[in-house]
């Protein structure tokens, strides 16, 4: 029995609190919908295992690494963890490319009402 790999993903998942905390990305931004989000998806996620797991598709791999500890049959401690680190990402991710994106259009918008091509002007001064 180890925790080398429940201990990485702590790390991770560390590194995405203080990432979200940073920018403010997804629980620092609104806590109580990304508190629903995370649920939900991870509620998603493991039902898809356990489905996996009925059907035969899903078998959990013997490693070392690995504490043993089973939430359910073939269902790992660790891919809880894994699962959550998933969904935090993700909304990280999509949090983090909606704000650049968002940014980058009232830039495209603002350049063209001062109709200066902004597509290649990436130092912020006119071509």
């Amino acid at each position: 029995m180890s925790l080398l790999y429940l201990a990485a993903l702590a790390v991770a998942l560390t590194g995405m609190v203080m990432l979200d905390r940073r920018f403010r990305l997804f629980f620092w931004a609104a806590p109580w919908r990304a508190a629903v989000v995370l649920v939900v998806g991870l509620a998603f996620f493991l039902a898809w295992d356990i489905a996996g797991v009925g059907l035969g598709v899903f078998f959990r791999g013997e490693t070392s690494f690995m504490t043993g500890l089973q939430v359910a049959p073939e269902v790992p401690l660790e891919e809880v963890f894994f699962l959550t680190l998933l969904c935090y990402l993700t909304m990280n991710a999509y949090s983090a490319a909606s704000r650049l994106l968002h940014a980058r259009s009232l830039r495209t918008h603002a350049g063209a009402e001062d109709g200066r091509d902004v597509r290649n002007d990436r130092a912020g001064g006119t071509p």
